[in-house]
Parts: C-alpha cells; sequence; structure tokens
C-alpha cells in the first residue's frame, strides 16, 4: 500500500503559487522557514564577502517591521524588492520576509552583468541563477504580504508549519533603525552606459503590463487571461522557446498565417524564429535597427510595412505586405515580429504595437538569462580543453590538438593546415576522419583553406552549395555540406588552418561553434606557434630564444610575446596578466654554497613551472634568478591562485642545503596597463611589494598604483 502523499506545508504552496520567496526569521535573525528563497540571496547571504551587505536590508528586517508595527517595504542590496511582515505563531513573533524578487528588467541585468563580470564573479552562474524570482509586478508580493497579515494578531490560533531551520544568523550592523534605501547604483561605465539605453522602458515594464491587460478585460476577458497567462509562462521558458511562444501566440489569437522574430545583430535585422511559411525562406530587410522610420513607429504604435509585388498561383499579380512592429528597450530596437498576414486596422495594429513594446523587458531578462548560462558553458569548454592541452606530448602534438578541438566542437572530422614559408602553400601536419590520406599530399587547401587563410577572417558555413565554392569530389565522402574553417595567425604572422566538417549527428556548425574556437584559438595559436618553432628554427635559432640552463624561453621571446598578447587581448577582450618570480636571497645561496647548487635550484624552479603552468601559459627566464610568466585569459585573482601554487611548491621542493622560496608579483592588463613597457613595470612594482613584505608570498598590483593586494 501507497504511503499518502507528504502534505503541502502553507508557506510552500503560497510562495509557488505566486513566484515569490517567504522566509521566515526571528529575533535572532534565524530563518525559522524559507519557501522558495531565491538563489541568489542564498549565495550572497553564504559569502564572507556580502553577507554584510544582506544584513543591512533582510538582517534588520525584524526590527524594522517590528518597531513599525506594520509591513514596510524595502529594495535589498541585490536590487530585490521585499516586504517585511510582522507575524506570530504560538507565543513568539516572527517576521516574514516577501518577495526577494525583481520587478525591473534594469535591475536583474544590473545583477547580470555583476555576475559576468563584476564583483560576483566569484560564484558559479549555474548556482547563482538557478532560481532567480522576477515578477513583472508588485502585485504578487502584496498578495501574499496581505495572506500573511492576519497572522499578525498573536491570539489567532492558526499555525504558520514553520521549520525552525538551524541556520546561522545574517550578522545585525549596529546601525539606527531606519526605512532602508534602494540600492546604490554602480559608478558609471561601460556596462551602465548600456543599462541607461533602455532604463526608461524598463522602469515602467510591470505597468505598461498591467495597463494593457486592464484595457483587454475592458474588451475581452478571455482575451485578457490569455495575456496574462502568457506573460506568466514565459519566464519558465529558454529564451528561443519564448520567442517562438510569442509567435505562436499571436498566430493562434489573430488567424496569422506566417510570423518571424528578428534579432538586432550589428547593422541588421536577421531572422532568429520562424513559423509558417517565413521559416523556410531567408529573411532579408532592407533597414537596420537604427533606421529612423523603425524608432518613429514604435513611438506611433504602429507597424512598418514592406510591400513587395509577387504572382498568385494562378499566374495573376498580388501584393505581398510584411509588417514590422518594433521591440525596444529604452527607446534603442533590439528586434522586431514580423507578420506576413494583413493587419486587419488601426486598433489591431495598436494592439500588437503594445504587446511587442510590453513584452520587450521579460524577452531582454531571457536573453540575459541565456547569455549566463552561454558563458558558463564556454567557460567550462575552455577549461576542459587547457587540461587537455597540457597533457599533449611532443610526438603526437599535431594529432593530438586536432582531436580535442574536434572533440570541442563535436566534429567527425578535422585537419591542421600550416603554411610552408618556402613554397608559401599548405600542408597538412594532422587529419581524423578523412577519406583520403591527406598527410601524403604535397599541397592542400587550394579550394578552400588557402583562401581563408588569405582573408584572415573564419568562416562557417551551413551548405556549401549557397556560397559559391566547389563541392568536395564524391569519393572524399563528406556527410554534410556544412564545414568551419579557421586561421590561426598570431600578429601579422599567417600560420595555418583549422578545419571541421561532418559535424555529429548531421547537424550543421553554427555561431555558437564558432564562438567557442574563438574562444579556445589564443592557446591553439600559442601552442602551435611554439612547436612551429621548434620545427622550422634549427638548433642555431632555437637557442635564441632559449635559455641554456634551465630550457625555458628567454626574456627576447617573452617580450614579444607580450606585445602580440596584448594585441590579442585587446581584440578579443581577453584578461592577461603577467606574474614576475623572484628566487629569496639567491644571491646569499650562491656565496654560500657555490654557482653549481645555484643553477641546480634554478633548473627546479623552472621544472616547477612547467608541471604548474597551462598548455598556453609562456615561461621564461627573465635574467639571473628572475622567471616571468605570461598567463593569456587570465584574470589578476585568476593568476594570483596560480602564483600561490607555485610558492607552495617551490617552499616545498627538494633542494640541496635549505629552503629556497619565491616572491612572486602580478599585473594584468587594463585601461591604465595597455602596453609592453606598462605590464613589466606594473608586476615589477608588486614583485618589490613582495619582497617589502618579507619574500615568499604574492602581491597584486592595483590597477590605479595606489596600494598593493596581499594574496599570501
Amino acid at each position: 500500500m501507497k504511503s499518502a502523499p507528504k502534505k503541502e506545508k502553507f508557506l510552500d504552496r503560497l510562495a509557488d503559487e505566486n513566484g515569490v520567496a517567504i522566509v521566515v526569521v526571528d529575533a535572532e535573525g534565524n530563518e525559522a522557514s524559507a519557501s522558495n528563497n531565491n538563489s541568489m540571496c542564498r549565495s550572497l547571504y553564504a559569502s564572507k564577502e556580502f553577507a554584510p551587505e544582506c544584513a543591512k536590508f533582510c538582517g534588520r528586517a525584524f526590527d524594522m517591521a517590528v518597531k513599525a508595527g506594520k509591513t514596510v517595504e524595502y529594495d535589498c542590496y541585490a536590487g530585490l524588492s521585499c516586504k517585511a511582515v510582522p507575524v506570530w505563531e504560538g507565543n513568539k513573533q516572527f517576521v516574514a520576509i516577501v518577495g526577494r524578487t525583481f520587478l525591473k528588467a534594469e535591475r536583474y541585468r544590473t545583477a547580470t552583468e555583476n555576475a559576468i563580470s563584476g564583483e560576483w564573479r566569484q560564484f558559479r552562474p549555474t548556482e547563482f541563477f538557478e532560481n532567480v524570482l522576477i515578477s513583472g509586478s508588485s502585485q504578487s508580493i502584496e498578495t501574499v504580504a496581505k495572506r500573511l497579515e492576519k497572522f499578525s494578531d498573536p491570539k489567532r490560533n492558526d499555525i504558520l508549519e514553520l521549520d525552525r531551520l538551524q541556520v546561522a544568523p545574517i550578522p545585525k550592523p549596529n546601525l539606527p533603525i531606519e526605512e532602508p534605501a534602494a540600492a546604490a547604483q554602480p559608478e558609471p561605465g561601460d556596462i551602465n552606459q548600456l543599462i541607461e539605453k533602455f532604463k526608461a522602458d524598463t522602469e515602467k515594464a510591470a505597468d505598461d503590463l498591467e495597463a494593457a491587460v486592464s484595457d483587454e478585460v475592458q474588451q475581452d476577458r478571455k482575451a485578457a487571461a490569455e495575456w496574462r497567462s502568457l506573460f506568466g509562462s514565459l519566464m519558465k521558458l529558454e529564451y528561443r522557446e519564448a520567442c517562438s511562444t510569442v509567435l505562436t501566440y499571436l498566430k493562434e489569437q489573430y488567424s496569422f498565417d506566417s510570423l518571424v522574430w528578428l534579432e538586432a545583430r550589428g547593422e541588421k535585422l536577421e531572422k532568429f524564429v520562424a513559423i509558417g511559411e517565413l521559416d523556410n525562406k531567408s529573411i532579408k530587410i532592407g533597414i537596420g535597427p537604427n533606421n529612423a522610420r523603425l524608432t518613429d513607429a514604435a513611438r506611433r504604435e504602429v507597424p512598418v510595412e514592406f510591400r513587395e509585388r509577387r504572382k498568385d498561383k494562378d499566374g495573376g499579380e498580388g501584393v505581398r505586405t510584411l509588417s514590422l512592429f518594433p521591440v525596444t528597450i529604452g527607446g534603442e530596437i533590439r528586434g522586431a515580429i514580423g507578420i506576413d498576414s494583413p493587419v486587419k486596422d488601426a486598433e489591431q495594429k495598436r494592439h500588437i504595437s503594445r504587446f511587442a513594446q510590453t513584452l520587450a523587458s521579460q524577452l531582454e531578462i531571457l536573453r540575459l538569462r541565456d547569455e549566463v548560462a552561454r558563458r558558463d558553458w564556454l567557460s567550462r569548454a575552455v577549461i576542459k580543453f587547457n587540461k587537455n592541452l597540457r597533457r599533449i606530448d611532443a610526438e603526437d602534438f599535431w594529432l593530438r590538438i586536432t582531436q580535442v578541438s574536434a572533440e570541442l566542437l563535436g566534429a567527425e572530422r578535422a585537419s591542421i593546415l600550416v603554411k610552408n614559408e618556402k613554397s608559401n602553400s599548405l600542408q597538412a601536419k594532422a587529419a581524423i576522419g578523412s577519406r583520403i590520406n591527406l598527410l601524403s599530399e604535397p599541397i592542400v587547401g587550394t579550394r578552400v583553406a588557402g583562401k581563408i587563410l588569405e582573408i584572415g577572417n573564419p568562416v562557417v558555413v551551413a551548405d556549401i552549395a549557397g556560397v559559391g565554392i566547389d563541392l568536395a569530389p564524391a569519393e572524399w565522402s563528406y556527410k554534410t555540406q556544412s564545414f568551419l574553417s579557421y586561421p590561426i595567425i598570431i600578429d601579422d604572422r599567417r600560420i595555418g588552418v583549422l578545419n571541421f566538417t561532418d559535424k555529429a549527428g548531421g547537424s550543421v556548425f553554427n555561431k555558437a561553434d564558432l564562438e567557442l574556437l574563438q574562444a579556445i584559438a589564443p592557446q591553439i595559436a600559442v601552442a602551435i606557434d611554439r612547436t612551429a618553432l621548434k620545427d622550422k628554427a634549427g638548433a642555431y635559432e632555437q637557442l635564441s630564444v632559449t635559455d641554456p640552463l634551465t630550457g625555458l624561453l628567454n626574456r627576447r621571446y617573452l617580450e614579444e610575446r607580450i606585445a602580440e598578447e596584448i594585441v590579442r587581448s585587446k581584440r578579443h577582450r581577453f584578461s592577461l596578466s603577467l606574474m614576475m618570480l623572484d628566487v629569496d636571497d639567491f644571491k646569499s645561496y650562491n656565496d654560500r654554497y657555490g654557482h653549481p647548487a645555484g643553477d641546480s635550484a634554478l633548473r627546479i624552479v623552472a621544472e616547477i613551472l612547467r608541471e604548474t603552468l597551462r598548455g598556453a601559459d609562456v615561461a621564461a627566464r627573465y635574467g639571473g634568478e628572475e622567471f616571468a610568466i605570461l598567463l593569456p585569459q587570465t584574470s589578476s585573482e585568476e593568476a594570483a591562485q596560480i602564483g600561490e601554487r607555485i610558492r607552495k611548491k617551490i617552499e616545498r621542493a627538494e633542494v640541496a642545503n635549505r629552503t629556497v622560496t619565491a616572491s612572486i608579483g602580478i599585473a594584468s592588463c587594463s585601461n591604465e596597463v595597455d602596453s609592453p613597457k606598462d605590464l613589466i613595470s606594473a608586476a615589477d612594482v608588486a614583485l618589490y611589494a613582495a619582497k617589502n613584505h618579507g619574500r615568499n608570498n604574492v602581491q597584486i598590483f592595483n590597477a590605479w598604483g595606489e596600494s598593493i593586494n596581499n594574496v599570501h
């Protein structure tokens, strides 16, 4: 016999039904119950760094509500809207924190940017955004607060069914009890400039929705209910699925035949999703998102109409109309809904236009949420690639780097073609899945790869037949006509081309594959450049860039690489860090135990660097007992963690006579540190600070040059 299902608690049900969090706390700040809690709150509250910020708001909720003797409203540090409601259970008083939800897309975007590139980067996006609560209006918070206010009388017999969770309380700051102000806005910067572009519309998004629904109620209660249901369901979907759902809703609501969702990408409006006949057609719009006609149409709540003559089924001529309804955020055209059917009258046009503007904020939230997930996936893919790159041996370098790259992109066939400087032609270094032996061919790549290398830009093609390139011979037996070719370029040197074909499952390569390849391309380029250097340089040329004692690269090579990596960092907006390492008291070690012992110690340090660093990192002996390590796509905080591992390994290393330690300084590229000379000088300043802090520690250069951050 099956046991009866567990009864759902009153607070859990109330929170789920209204899409808000309900967290009940006692006078000491302990949680007595938590229902549908916001995942951002969980992460921030558990962090030593940000818990004090939470304490200024939710940490004071009990005192504020009890002192006021009524429900208190506030916006917290993270930009979440909350209400603190005094409640009783038995003879003990509590306060229920209701909400913890974003009411405005502008605040959610600020939080998203903060998690991607701001002070919340330390949190894993998949956990941080696991259960972010977003509402179209304050109505849900109001509803729950009203329901809980009936528990404000201690004489009631009703119970809240609290859990009495045993968790550490949010620390209460020693501050006077007062209504907290709204969360402070970040300092101006590039991110905030983007936010300001659509701030006006997102600020009133909730009011627009309520007003639109209210208008509908007066006309058609059923339509109003369907609209409200649609908006409530969108937040549970992925961005692409939500856009498709919106088109389906319009198709069914107004009996349209075919619709398309266009997105603004650069100076163009491009098809994102479509249903009906437009799904199978190439959509080319003659105006871009900055066109005045679209802006004016959005302001006047009318569409922009495009007409073309076409023949009908009977051979006669007719006129086809595509109506574009702009989707705007803060006056900026972010996309458009295209309808390939007649729109009946001015009232219907106005209604659809308002619909497009009202849903813009919610869909922008979904797009940002997908962006967070995509960046997290991309970060994990790059980490996986770096780990694999470290395990590649020199003997099978070309084959293994081809295999690892193909595995990440899901390609059944891949090849690396490298330019022969003498013949100015391409030669295959490795190939997998090919039906012909590319390695035996003296010249390859004349059909596609050679042109890609000459142009210098990557190309991703869904169908080769549609781009004017000759098809491959039938005996090559390609499964699909889609391919991706990526030129390998360091500075102005064109090294070779990576080619990928036959994507697993028969699907086509797309922009996501290209973005992934762009993320790992710097590591591939550096690794290939190193190998190419060893292959072509010869003994004399190799010695000219290699330190004979440690086997590491020398100062000359490193300084050239720094200049190239800074250019790449600026172009792709990648982080770039430089680590300067100096063996402590090395002169006294040499003087006391002799130069052979000193040389042995330096070789041990060099071996530790080789073992610890990643495949794309560049380690060099900078001079004497000083080493320099260039760390592409690495922030100063990540570099500090690597530096700390190196420092500990050196300290624990078995070196003759006595323990050897090292001081480490780290600097990263920034607006202030943007040249090889500046980067080296900044790292030297940090190294000097490490020496002044007693040696055997890691220091990070502050971008403003005002202070040094102690890591060890």
